[in-house]
């Protein structure tokens, strides 16, 4: 594991054109800042550059064995890097951009640093939706590595303020343009053989399956995507699932009918609940409780990707 970099001021700019510049020169000078996407903040930093790649490692603690998703701008950019088949380019067509990352076969004269891949003959690759990573792309004009921006195995940031509480002094800047629509991480298809789902996420499974006419594999034990951990996503306080009430110096995360401190959603929407978890996990997790408890959340739809959050979190 990498050692945190040397103390930095870190400074957070609301989105706009000022604050891109900033970032994209800060990119261009092999530095890492945080954007928003429509999942989670990322951490983003030039992926041709080694430096900068090791810099990502290096603030958030990383394991070096942890690939990194690449960010990249549109489909003809991905198809530089990765080899694309007929599910590929069906799968980028329906889906990006979005919420979906495709591990992919690395084009043998790709330009990407060896760290994103973790030495792997596969890369992790992304077409982002929303506005602030976008414009970083255009304004730096390179693929940008950019794994959530928080320190190694804690909990995803949905908002700017998430981002300063992990990562104070390790990175130059933060740029904030309000909360995250999606809340949780893409859906992770690797694809160049059988298609196997390695990360559940905002697609579900039977979306993918039914663009591709094929149905989706499990992933394996092997640490081929981002979010494969079996711990991941954690609070410091110990977690407890399916909790319908609340023990003694629990936090009760609610959901549906099960009310607690926080809810995910009342009315027990799905959609909502993804949007909310990090940030009811941020606020159990600084509450005065000693741990915290979570309501049972149906395993279907998006509430899978939820679930596996959840889980990871509750690892110990």
């Amino acid at each position: 594991m990498a050692a945190p970099n040397p103390r930095v001021e870190t400074r957070t700019l609301p989105y706009g054109e000022a604050a891109i510049a900033e970032a994209a020169a800060l990119v261009a000078a092999g530095g890492c800042v945080a954007v928003p996407t429509e999942t989670v903040y990322g951490l983003a930093a030039d992926a041709t550059n080694r430096d900068a790649v090791a810099a990502i490692y290096a603030a958030k603690g990383r394991p070096s064995f942890n690939p990194l998703i690449v960010h990249v701008a549109d489909r003809q950019a991905a198809e530089r890097i990765a080899q694309f088949d007929r599910d590929a380019r069906a799968l980028a067509d329906a889906f990006w951009p979005g919420p979906l990352t495709l591990v992919l076969p690395l084009r043998p004269d790709a330009a990407i640093a060896g760290l994103v891949t973790a030495g792997l003959d596969t890369v992790a690759l992304r077409v982002p939706q929303h506005r602030a990573m976008q414009a970083l792309l255009a304004a730096s004009g390179k693929p940008l590595a950019a794994p959530s921006a928080n320190a190694s195995g804690t909990i995803s940031p949905t908002r700017a303020s998430h981002v300063a509480a992990s990562l104070d002094g390790r990175i130059p800047l933060i740029v904030d343009d309000g909360p995250t629509s999606g809340g949780i991480e893409s859906t992770i298809v690797a694809l160049g053989g059988a298609p196997r789902l390695l990360r559940p996420g905002p697609i579900p499974a039977e979306a993918i399956e039914r663009e591709i006419g094929r149905w989706l594999a499990g992933g394996s034990e092997k640490i081929e995507a981002p979010g494969q951990l079996a711990s991941h996503y954690a609070p410091a306080k110990p977690v407890r699932l399916d909790a319908t009430e609340r023990c003694a110096d629990e936090w009760l995360i609610g959901f549906g009918a099960i009310a607690g401190h926080d809810t995910l959603s009342a009315s027990g929407d799905l959609t909502e609940a993804a949007a909310k978890l990090f940030d009811a996990l941020h606020r159990a997790d600084e509450s005065d409780c000693a741990a915290i408890a979570v309501a049972p959340v149906p395993d279907e739809g998006i509430g899978i990707a939820i679930n596996d959050r959840l889980r990871r979190a509750a690892h110990r």
